[in-house]
């Protein structure tokens, strides 16, 4: 008997298939190990934002796997409909490469467990968590298509649609935790406004101590900080457009202030601006810059210059 020749349809029924396939279980883990990384942060790690992340990591499974289930049932359905369609080469690669790569896995997860465990490193919970996770993913994956290799979900149609609705449920779930974190789209444009927010006061608390430096007294106002030879403009408040607030209340004391929409998020570690106008700073047990860490409403932060760490620049010459 010839073999049922690959049509066009097929290929790229398959092709888009298996993108679909790789692409939403490369998100899937990656969102999980977010979700591990947020439960179980690292205090050791400097700067860590799991917020953007799984919004990207979200935004792929979102997308990809209605993909890869819509292209599953198309093809079951045509081969239903000719059963040749089951022989075709582009299926059988197609399969067995998936099983190649999920028994790779499955072997090097393994590996990485039994070398760490054998090194006398420490099994912490955040690893694992994602060793099972990966075993556990790799697992059903192979057993999933080892069945569809042996026709078992042909023979079995109502059992491939409780396993389709299962992944559904389970995408389901994994996406509607990630907004749980991360919040609503609302949540997360104020959260990404109030970070701005932040930012911002770090340039100028860094244009404050320059000025400083060069003129041994604080500017009066935040519009003296304007340097157009050095192309500096003080920024202005992303969400009202008005500028932020500045108040001197010392010789070398200034507090900045802005409004919040929201507190800050618990895990988040901040990057801050490299000049900073304050003594080292302390971490919290998150990693986050405590000097940085506001609640929501109006929020000022108060700094001290000290004249032995930020010498005025021009002292001594003649």
């Amino acid at each position: 008997m010839d073999k049922p020749k690959t049509t066009p349809k097929d290929f790229f029924l398959w092709a888009g298939a298996m993108v679909a396939l790789y692409g939403g279980v490369v998100a899937f883990l990656a969102l999980i190990f977010d979700y591990i990384n947020f439960t179980f942060p690292n205090p050791i790690q400097y700067y860590s934002d799991p917020y953007s992340s799984i919004s990207y990591e979200m935004a792929a499974l979102i997308v990809f796997s209605p993909v890869f289930l819509l292209l599953m049932r198309a093809i079951r359905h045509d081969i239903a409909n000719d059963a040749s369609r089951a022989e075709v080469w582009v299926r059988r690669w197609a399969l067995f490469l998936t099983l190649f790569i999920a028994g790779l896995t499955i072997v090097v997860d393994l590996i990485a467990l039994v070398t760490t465990f054998l090194s006398g490193e420490d099994l912490s919970m955040r690893f694992l968590l994602k060793v099972l996770v990966v075993l556990l993913v790799a697992a059903a994956g192979f057993m999933h298509f080892w069945a569809d290799v042996k026709g078992y979900w042909m023979q079995n149609p109502h059992l491939a649609r409780r396993v389709n609705w299962g992944v559904a449920l389970l995408v389901v779930l994994t996406v509607v935790a990630g907004f749980l974190i991360v919040g609503t789209p609302q949540q997360a444009r104020q959260y990404r406004l109030d970070e701005q927010k932040v930012t911002d006061i770090q340039s100028l608390q860094s244009q404050i101590v320059y000025y400083y430096q060069q003129k041994e007294a604080l500017p009066t106002t935040l519009a003296d900080l304007n340097d157009p030879l050095s192309y500096y403009t003080v920024p202005r408040d992303p969400e009202s457009g008005q500028p932020y607030q500045y108040e001197k209340t010392g010789a070398l004391s200034f507090k900045l202030c802005a409004d919040f929409n929201r507190e800050t998020r618990p895990n988040s570690q901040m990057r801050t601006y490299p000049v900073s106008a304050v003594a080292p700073y302390e971490k919290s047990a998150a990693g986050m810059m405590d000097n940085w860490q506001h609640g929501m409403g109006n929020q000022c932060f108060e700094r001290t210059i000290d004249p032995q760490l930020y010498p005025p620049l021009n002292k001594g010459v003649r």
